[in-house]
């Protein structure tokens, strides 16, 4: 008992020295309390009652709604994250709309269809990438990330060697893979490989042999989509090692190729 009654002793003589300011005493006159005549108990008891008859409805939507948009500063990735601010702008606008604050009602209300836009941009992308990982080897979803360029025969898009800063998708024309040979048609992504190189480096040279649209994305900005959804960062890890495969393949095929009239001609000579 003493240790509790030496504290409560301590507590009332900060009281009374704060008091004894100006401003704290305004503060508790407008709480309700005498200034002179001011205790732990007292002032305890009385914010409790401020509490307790502030409890309306309006204002356990805003509690709540508060929450909620407390909660968004704790999460890491964007879906989460969405779906809090999007519960906390529907508590929020309603809080707004039980205390008549026109502005807080429209506020909270305009924000939800914002996020409710964004949120399912986010989910579509994730699907299409992991239906992309189940054999629809496109980059298409990628289109509203990304920006337009243009490109006339004989351009050269980048070469080997060069620092790589940014990934194309092919829209229109043709654009040749010099070192392999191989043409690539619209609906294909060059310069992906540069992303996941250690020192983000070219791995081959590309030219534009007729004149076409691809559109760009650069690497910062993939970053910044897998950081916000590492689901999404999976799927394209995924989908970018089966195109590193499937260019395994072809250059074996390349080599086979080459391999055969070299055998069959040594045979002829022996």
């Amino acid at each position: 008992m003493e240790p509790s009654a030496d504290l409560s002793t301590i507590l009332n003589r900060i009281l009374d020295t704060a008091a004894d300011n100006l401003r704290v005493a305004k503060i508790l006159i407008q709480l309700g309390l005498d200034p002179n005549n001011i205790t732990f108990d007292a002032l305890f008891n009385r914010l409790i009652e401020i509490v307790l008859a502030n409890i309306t409805l309006a204002n356990m939507f805003g509690l709540v709604g508060a929450i909620f948009f407390v909660a968004t500063l704790l999460m890491q990735t964007m879906v989460p994250l969405r779906v809090a601010n999007m519960a906390g702008c529907a508590f929020l606008a309603t809080f707004g709309a039980l205390t008549g604050s026109v502005a807080t009602f429209l506020y909270y209300l305009l924000l939800l269809p914002i996020n409710a836009v964004r949120l399912r941009q986010m989910l579509k992308l994730v699907k299409k990438a992991r239906n992309a990982t189940q054999g629809d080897m496109s980059m298409e979803w990628l289109k509203p990330f990304m920006t337009e360029r243009r490109y006339r025969q004989g351009d050269i898009l980048f070469k080997k060697g060069d620092a790589a800063t940014e990934m194309f998708l092919t829209v229109t024309g043709k654009f040749l893979v010099k070192e392999i040979g191989v043409e690539l048609p619209p609906g294909r992504i060059m310069g992906e490989f540069g992303f996941l190189t250690p020192n983000n480096r070219r791995t081959g040279a590309v030219e534009c042999i007729e004149d076409g649209q691809v559109l760009t994305i650069t690497y910062e900005r993939l970053l910044e989509i897998y950081f916000q959804n590492p689901q999404f960062g999976y799927y394209f890890l995924v989908l970018t090692s089966r195109r590193l495969l499937e260019n395994i393949s072809r250059l074996e095929g390349i080599i086979a190729q080459t391999a055969g009239p070299q055998a069959a001609a040594s045979s002829d000579i022996a």
